[in-house]
Protein backbone atom coordinates (compact mmCIF):
# COMPACT_ATOMS: atom_id res chain seq x y z
CA UNK A 1 0.00 0.00 0.00
CA UNK A 2 1.18 3.54 -0.75
CA UNK A 3 2.88 5.26 1.98
CA UNK A 4 0.58 8.45 0.95
CA UNK A 5 -2.25 6.96 -0.15
CA UNK A 6 -5.26 7.85 1.94
CA UNK A 7 -6.70 4.99 4.13
CA UNK A 8 -10.10 3.64 2.89
CA UNK A 9 -13.20 3.55 4.92
CA UNK A 10 -15.23 0.94 4.42
CA UNK A 11 -18.61 0.44 5.52
CA UNK A 12 -19.82 -1.65 8.09
CA UNK A 13 -22.97 -4.16 7.86
CA UNK A 14 -25.22 -1.44 9.67
CA UNK A 15 -23.69 1.56 7.83
CA UNK A 16 -24.20 -0.53 4.23
CA UNK A 17 -27.72 -0.87 5.14
CA UNK A 18 -28.36 2.66 6.22
CA UNK A 19 -26.54 3.75 2.91
CA UNK A 20 -28.98 1.44 0.65
CA UNK A 21 -31.98 3.01 2.48
CA UNK A 22 -30.46 6.71 1.60
CA UNK A 23 -29.35 6.28 -1.93
CA UNK A 24 -32.58 3.74 -2.99
CA UNK A 25 -34.64 7.42 -2.00
CA UNK A 26 -32.10 9.54 -3.24
CA UNK A 27 -33.11 8.08 -6.36
CA UNK A 28 -36.43 8.16 -6.50
CA UNK A 29 -36.30 11.66 -5.76
CA UNK A 30 -33.52 12.52 -8.61
CA UNK A 31 -36.02 10.49 -11.18
CA UNK A 32 -38.88 12.19 -9.93
CA UNK A 33 -37.75 15.24 -9.99
CA UNK A 34 -35.84 14.97 -13.38
CA UNK A 35 -39.53 14.36 -15.67
CA UNK A 36 -40.68 17.32 -13.87
CA UNK A 37 -38.22 19.90 -14.14
CA UNK A 38 -36.88 18.38 -18.38
CA UNK A 39 -40.97 18.57 -19.02
CA UNK A 40 -40.31 22.86 -18.18
CA UNK A 41 -37.50 23.61 -19.47
CA UNK A 42 -38.74 22.55 -22.88
CA UNK A 43 -41.83 24.16 -22.13
CA UNK A 44 -39.80 27.28 -21.73
CA UNK A 45 -36.89 26.66 -23.37
CA UNK A 46 -34.89 26.89 -20.58
CA UNK A 47 -30.87 26.21 -20.84
CA UNK A 48 -30.47 26.28 -16.92
CA UNK A 49 -33.52 24.31 -16.39
CA UNK A 50 -32.41 21.44 -19.59
CA UNK A 51 -28.62 21.22 -17.51
CA UNK A 52 -30.39 20.90 -14.41
CA UNK A 53 -32.78 18.25 -15.15
CA UNK A 54 -30.28 16.18 -17.37
CA UNK A 55 -28.38 16.65 -14.18
CA UNK A 56 -31.07 15.00 -11.54
CA UNK A 57 -31.27 12.19 -14.41
CA UNK A 58 -27.68 11.63 -14.20
CA UNK A 59 -27.75 11.55 -10.61
CA UNK A 60 -29.97 9.12 -10.94
CA UNK A 61 -28.00 7.01 -12.93
CA UNK A 62 -24.84 7.50 -10.32
CA UNK A 63 -26.81 6.37 -7.49
CA UNK A 64 -28.03 2.97 -9.07
CA UNK A 65 -24.38 2.03 -10.08
CA UNK A 66 -23.62 3.15 -6.59
CA UNK A 67 -25.73 0.80 -5.34
CA UNK A 68 -24.33 -1.94 -7.34
CA UNK A 69 -20.77 -1.26 -6.57
CA UNK A 70 -21.33 -1.41 -2.55
CA UNK A 71 -20.16 -4.83 -2.80
CA UNK A 72 -17.49 -4.70 -4.69
CA UNK A 73 -13.78 -4.82 -3.81
CA UNK A 74 -11.77 -1.25 -3.32
CA UNK A 75 -10.12 -1.91 -6.63
CA UNK A 76 -13.54 -2.38 -8.13
CA UNK A 77 -15.06 0.49 -6.63
CA UNK A 78 -11.90 2.53 -7.40
CA UNK A 79 -12.29 1.58 -11.53
CA UNK A 80 -16.51 2.47 -11.06
CA UNK A 81 -15.74 5.71 -9.39
CA UNK A 82 -13.56 6.37 -12.62
CA UNK A 83 -16.51 5.83 -14.64
CA UNK A 84 -19.05 7.61 -12.86
CA UNK A 85 -16.48 10.96 -12.94
CA UNK A 86 -17.09 10.23 -17.08
CA UNK A 87 -21.25 9.90 -16.35
CA UNK A 88 -20.87 13.33 -14.62
CA UNK A 89 -19.39 15.25 -17.75
CA UNK A 90 -22.67 14.41 -20.01
CA UNK A 91 -25.26 17.01 -18.45
CA UNK A 92 -21.89 19.08 -19.22
CA UNK A 93 -21.70 17.97 -22.60
CA UNK A 94 -25.47 18.50 -23.59
CA UNK A 95 -25.75 21.98 -21.51
CA UNK A 96 -23.22 22.84 -24.44
CA UNK A 97 -25.42 21.91 -27.07
CA UNK A 98 -28.53 23.50 -25.77
CA UNK A 99 -26.69 27.11 -24.93
CA UNK A 100 -25.95 27.01 -28.30
CA UNK A 101 -29.35 26.30 -29.90
CA UNK A 102 -30.97 29.01 -27.47
CA UNK A 103 -28.14 31.56 -28.25
CA UNK A 104 -28.51 31.25 -31.89
CA UNK A 105 -32.17 31.41 -31.98
CA UNK A 106 -32.69 34.26 -28.92
CA UNK A 107 -34.91 32.34 -26.64
CA UNK A 108 -35.92 33.86 -23.54
CA UNK A 109 -37.16 31.65 -21.04
CA UNK A 110 -40.28 32.42 -18.85
CA UNK A 111 -39.03 33.60 -15.98
CA UNK A 112 -41.67 33.18 -13.16
CA UNK A 113 -41.66 29.14 -14.46
CA UNK A 114 -38.21 29.61 -14.18
CA UNK A 115 -37.75 30.29 -10.93
CA UNK A 116 -40.40 28.39 -9.75
CA UNK A 117 -38.63 24.88 -10.97
CA UNK A 118 -35.35 25.68 -10.15
CA UNK A 119 -36.98 26.22 -6.25
CA UNK A 120 -37.96 22.87 -6.76
CA UNK A 121 -34.69 21.82 -7.84
CA UNK A 122 -33.17 23.44 -4.58
CA UNK A 123 -35.45 21.48 -2.28
CA UNK A 124 -35.08 18.16 -3.79
CA UNK A 125 -31.38 18.91 -3.82
CA UNK A 126 -30.70 19.82 -0.22
CA UNK A 127 -32.77 16.79 0.93
CA UNK A 128 -30.61 15.00 -0.97
CA UNK A 129 -27.23 16.33 0.30
CA UNK A 130 -28.14 16.55 3.99
CA UNK A 131 -29.25 12.92 3.21
CA UNK A 132 -26.43 11.70 1.69
CA UNK A 133 -23.76 14.37 4.08
CA UNK A 134 -22.84 11.59 7.02
CA UNK A 135 -21.88 8.78 4.52
CA UNK A 136 -19.76 11.33 2.33
CA UNK A 137 -16.16 9.66 3.91
CA UNK A 138 -17.49 5.72 3.81
CA UNK A 139 -17.19 3.57 0.73
CA UNK A 140 -14.75 5.58 -1.13
CA UNK A 141 -15.26 7.51 -4.08
CA UNK A 142 -18.57 6.18 -5.01
CA UNK A 143 -20.08 7.95 -1.93
CA UNK A 144 -18.27 10.83 -2.25
CA UNK A 145 -19.54 11.04 -6.10
CA UNK A 146 -23.04 10.82 -4.55
CA UNK A 147 -22.65 13.59 -2.15
CA UNK A 148 -20.69 16.19 -4.05
CA UNK A 149 -23.36 15.87 -6.55
CA UNK A 150 -25.89 16.79 -5.10
CA UNK A 151 -23.95 19.27 -2.99
CA UNK A 152 -22.90 21.18 -6.06
CA UNK A 153 -26.76 20.63 -7.68
CA UNK A 154 -27.82 22.67 -4.50
CA UNK A 155 -25.64 25.28 -4.97
CA UNK A 156 -26.28 25.62 -9.06
CA UNK A 157 -30.28 25.67 -8.25
CA UNK A 158 -29.73 29.10 -5.61
CA UNK A 159 -28.16 30.20 -9.27
CA UNK A 160 -31.17 28.91 -11.37
CA UNK A 161 -33.44 31.21 -9.21
CA UNK A 162 -31.10 34.52 -9.14
CA UNK A 163 -31.47 33.56 -13.27
CA UNK A 164 -35.09 33.56 -13.21
CA UNK A 165 -35.01 36.89 -11.14
CA UNK A 166 -32.93 38.54 -13.80
CA UNK A 167 -34.51 37.15 -16.85
CA UNK A 168 -37.55 39.00 -15.51
CA UNK A 169 -36.04 42.36 -14.53
CA UNK A 170 -33.69 42.39 -18.27
CA UNK A 171 -36.03 40.26 -20.42
CA UNK A 172 -32.61 38.98 -21.70
CA UNK A 173 -31.58 35.37 -21.96
CA UNK A 174 -27.96 35.98 -20.67
CA UNK A 175 -28.97 34.79 -17.52
CA UNK A 176 -30.16 31.57 -18.65
CA UNK A 177 -27.37 30.75 -21.03
CA UNK A 178 -24.57 31.67 -18.19
CA UNK A 179 -26.21 30.22 -15.38
CA UNK A 180 -26.47 26.84 -17.73
CA UNK A 181 -22.75 27.42 -18.65
CA UNK A 182 -22.17 27.91 -15.30
CA UNK A 183 -23.95 24.36 -13.74
CA UNK A 184 -21.75 22.62 -17.10
CA UNK A 185 -18.65 24.00 -15.13
CA UNK A 186 -19.80 22.41 -11.81
CA UNK A 187 -20.09 19.40 -12.84
CA UNK A 188 -16.89 19.20 -14.89
CA UNK A 189 -15.58 19.98 -11.74
CA UNK A 190 -16.81 17.74 -9.90
CA UNK A 191 -15.84 14.99 -12.23
CA UNK A 192 -12.21 15.46 -12.05
CA UNK A 193 -12.24 15.75 -7.96
CA UNK A 194 -14.34 12.32 -8.14
CA UNK A 195 -11.90 10.78 -10.67
CA UNK A 196 -9.03 11.71 -8.55
CA UNK A 197 -10.79 10.41 -5.72
CA UNK A 198 -11.04 7.14 -7.32
CA UNK A 199 -7.48 7.42 -8.61
CA UNK A 200 -6.28 7.76 -4.72
CA UNK A 201 -8.18 5.28 -3.90
CA UNK A 202 -7.22 2.91 -6.43
CA UNK A 203 -3.32 3.09 -5.82
CA UNK A 204 -4.25 2.53 -1.97
CA UNK A 205 -5.94 -0.62 -3.15
CA UNK A 206 -2.78 -2.06 -4.12
CA UNK A 207 -0.90 -4.72 -2.48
Amino acid sequence: MSENAPELQLPDLGTTRALRLTIRNVVALNLSYFGIEFVVALAIGSVALFADSVDFLEDGAVNILILAGLGFSASRRAKLGMLLAAIILVPALATLWTAWHNYTAGLVPNPVALSIAGLGAFVVNFVCARMLAPFRTVGGSLTRAAFLSARNDVIANVAIVAAGLLTAATSSGWPDLIVGLGIAALNAGAAHEVFEAARAEHTAARP
